[in-house]
């Protein structure tokens, strides 16, 4: 009896240690798993427009959401390529950006899942004094044009609203990466730059401009430039990863919108190569545009977004027509 009871202690007692050392196990594979790893895909290089996500990543708001981030610069064919074939789960882009790869038989696995800026800050900027000051003044003048269909659509329009004639602006092919340099120079008369950035890079450099906004001449144009986009598959088969990533943003932002001197310094630290008066200048500016008049940051208003495609649709700027909400959801923020 003496014998058989030993065995049975014994037993259990191997039992107990093969439970432990289970337990033991998975505690070494979590750890050795660590964070969920996410690829995150910039538009352009590092600005203020991307300073929450600097922000979440300092104050490490994305661990706390269990996620390593990690932040790439986009191929030339933009960053909506990358997200679409899942070579990184979140990126930048701009909604008009976004409309080709939304439609047809190619179109790609993606979706904006918050707003960086609440309303669209670009317009045309043009040296002081010159008659730019609103679209009509563009006729006769040099314009930087891209030589896309759906900008110049928008020239065209703004021009024809104000009571000008959009084929007496001079278009001029060109990328203008330093607005203060083409100006100075007389290149070129008018740009079309994002304000928050361009705008106040002429502010800094002393540089008197004139400003017109697109959504101030036809509210059409205020639609979402720049947002956060996602691989939607990703997301819908990881959707609290999704949510965690833009919790975790959201919280930068909203540190940036209360702190813009702090923030800013967090993207000069990601990026020392950055202006430091430029920065401080354009994070004061946008830290009253992230969230605006919003009732939070990042949320898309469907209104706006669907007139800004339906006017696509009825310029017959797409071959395929946006269908009613197509390419955005609030349900991650």
């Amino acid at each position: 009896m003496k014998r058989k009871i030993s065995a049975v202690v014994l037993i259990l007692a191997l039992l107990i240690a093969m439970t432990a050392c289970g337990k033991e196990d998975t505690k070494e594979s979590t750890e050795e798993k660590g964070n969920e790893k996410i690829t995150f895909v910039l538009d352009w290089t590092p600005n203020t427009n991307h300073t929450g996500l600097y922000v979440a990543l300092e104050k490490g708001y994305f661990e706390e959401a269990g996620l390593e981030v990690e932040v790439v610069q986009p191929p030339e064919d933009g960053a909506e390529i990358l997200v679409g074939s899942e070579k990184a789960q979140f990126g930048v882009s701009v909604q008009d950006s976004m409309m080709p790869g939304l439609v047809g038989d190619d179109a790609l696995p993606i979706e904006a899942v918050a707003a960086v800026v609440q309303h669209n800050t670009s317009g045309i900027i043009s040296r002081k004094g010159e008659g730019m000051d609103t679209p009509k003044g563009m006729e006769g003048k040099k314009y930087a044009t891209w030589d896309l269909d759906l900008e110049k659509a928008t020239i065209k329009n703004v021009v024809e609203k104000d009571g000008g004639d959009f084929s007496k602006v001079e278009l001029i092919p060109s990328t203008v990466t330093d607005e203060v340099s083409a100006l100075e120079s007389k290149s070129v008369d008018a740009i079309w730059v994002y304000y928050g950035w361009g705008g106040i890079a002429c502010e800094v450099a002393g540089l008197d401009t004139d400003y017109f906004a697109f959504a101030d001449i036809n509210e059409v144009f205020d639609f979402y430039t720049p947002v956060i986009i996602g691989n939607t598959n990703w997301m819908k088969e990881n959707e609290e990863s999704t949510k965690g990533f833009v919790g975790a943003l959201k919280k930068g932002y909203e540190f940036a919108i209360e702190n813009p001197e702090e923030a800013g310094e967090i993207l000069l630290k990601a990026a020392p190569e950055l202006d430091k008066d430029l920065v401080l200048k354009s994070q004061e500016y946008l830290s009253k545009e992230y969230q605006a008049d919003a009732s939070e940051w990042g949320v898309i208003d469907p209104d706006r977004w669907n007139a800004f495609y339906n006017w696509v649709n009825e310029e017959g700027l797409t071959e395929i027509e946006l269908e009613e909400n197509v390419g955005f959801t609030n349900d991650y923020l």
